[in-house]
């Protein structure tokens, strides 16, 4: 596996429950228990016109590849009276890539696999502790998703690479780009305070991803929720890493301990929204390195269509460890660009973004947004990443369980492998695709 850009890569964690508003169907309920069937399938075609030298598999051409997975579980929780309640979750998920594989050649088009995704057990407190609001103690352990602020540091473990890597010793077994599994693999979670005011975190995460090196993560979390926004703070240490499968930038993950400050609400002004985090790392090899973003957006309520629009600038240091980023508030979040943030790089880390998104919505049932990107390296002797993507994409809610979402990409280079790019045999705009199904039970 090449050392570079591929060592912070994360994949596009695909949030599916905001497709569909029914998300379980209903096994057993009665006053105090409730039994639900779980099923979440995703299935997406894709085309890139241009290959990326990032796995160092792919030549100059085209890549067209069909990715999909299916979930399936069961989630229960049993309310124990006068205090609190237990819960918990069990599913399988089968994932499958086909083709050619992905752009970037992380992927080969053969891996299949069905392995355990969900296994949870929690309980909360209910008004057991009246001082800290109602489930103001919520503990949870075992294989689940965890999300850190928005994402920008912490969004599950979604990186799913296949056979195209180190002959296959990464595979995750398909759905590359959708990110297919998104769990840490063991978690120990004490949520304290409620819905409002003060409330914090603490966390041990471990993943049981190759291409994550297996690391393992303390974190802790103190933040302030109110209506006008919400400002928190958040410390993370890596306490250890699988030398077995580190890449070098990986091996200086250990015992890095990572700062943030971020902010995100509407400071009480109505259609406005602001958001941003300046995070700090403490490295023991590379020293100090950092990231940050500033976005600011409107939305006009009275105009047809209500259109939204946004403007974010983002950082990344040369050596920043972007962790486990991913998909949280819609496209270009955190996964800047289809093709930059998936294929060709960057992949958060030695670049500054400037992003203009616009959305608007013809129909209650569909929405259309526009996403323009510019990228810059800031150290190019590390390669350069320098490029302008533009992004068309379409979210149809068919009806209350199927969402289909249409991607148009265009990406447009400085610089080829050859010259120090990471696209394979010219600096052409590249004409990206995709069609995305969705849909939850």
């Amino acid at each position: 596996m090449r050392s570079s850009p591929l060592l912070r890569l994360s994949t596009l964690a695909f949030l599916v429950s905001a497709a569909s508003h029914a998300s379980a169907y209903e096994l057993y309920a009665d006053d105090d228990t409730h039994l639900n069937a779980k099923v979440e399938a995703v299935f997406g075609l894709f085309h890139s016109q241009e290959n990326y030298a990032l796995s160092g598999r792919l030549s100059e051409g085209s890549s067209s590849w069909k990715e999909g997975y299916i979930k399936y579980g069961l989630a229960f929780d049993q309310g124990l009276g006068a205090v609190g309640t237990a819960y918990g979750a069990f599913g399988l998920l089968s994932s499958g890539t086909w083709g050619d594989g992905d752009a970037a050649g992380f992927s080969d088009g053969s891996e299949r696999t069905t392995k355990i995704e969900d296994a949870s057990l929690g309980w909360r407190s209910g008004n057991l502790f009246q001082a800290l609001g109602e489930d103001g103690v919520d503990l949870s352990f075992g294989r689940q998703n965890i999300m850190v602020g928005d994402g920008f540091l912490i969004n599950g473990d979604a990186l799913n690479l296949g056979h195209g890597v180190a002959d296959g010793e990464f595979n995750r077994g398909g759905g590359y780009y959708l990110a297919a599994r998104k769990n840490f693999d063991q978690t120990a979670v004490l949520r304290l305070g409620g819905k409002q005011g003060w409330r914090s975190d603490l966390m041990w995460l471990k993943s049981d991803n190759r291409a994550q090196a297996k690391s393992e993560l303390v974190v802790g979390t103190l933040e302030h929720v109110a209506d006008a926004g919400t400002v928190g703070l958040t410390y993370i240490e890596v306490t250890d890493v699988d030398e077995a499968f580190a890449s070098p930038l990986q091996l200086d993950r250990d015992n890095m301990k990572t700062y943030s400050l971020r902010g995100q609400g509407n400071a009480g002004v109505e259609n406005l929204s602001l958001s941003g985090e300046y995070a700090w790392q403490d490295k023991r090899e590379a020293g100090n390195e950092d990231a940050w973003y500033l976005e600011a957006g409107w939305k006009f309520a009275d105009a047809p269509w209500t259109p939204a629009v946004s403007y974010r600038y983002s950082r990344f240091s040369e050596a920043f460890d972007p962790l486990f980023y991913g998909f949280s508030r819609g496209y270009g979040t955190w996964f800047q660009g289809e093709v930059a943030g998936n294929y060709s790089g960057p992949f958060n880390s030695n670049t500054q973004v400037h992003h203009v998104g616009l959305k608007v919505s013809p129909l209650e049932n569909l929405s259309i947004g526009a996403l323009w990107f510019d990228f810059q390296t800031l150290d190019k002797n590390l390669g350069n990443t320098d490029g302008r993507e533009l992004d068309l994409y379409a979210e149809w809610a068919v009806n209350e369980h199927l969402m289909v979402m249409p991607v148009i990409g265009l990406y447009q280079p400085d610089k080829s492998a050859e010259h120090g790019g990471t696209q394979l045999g010219n600096n052409d705009t590249n004409l990206y695709s995709q069609l995305v199904f969705a849909t939850s039970f």
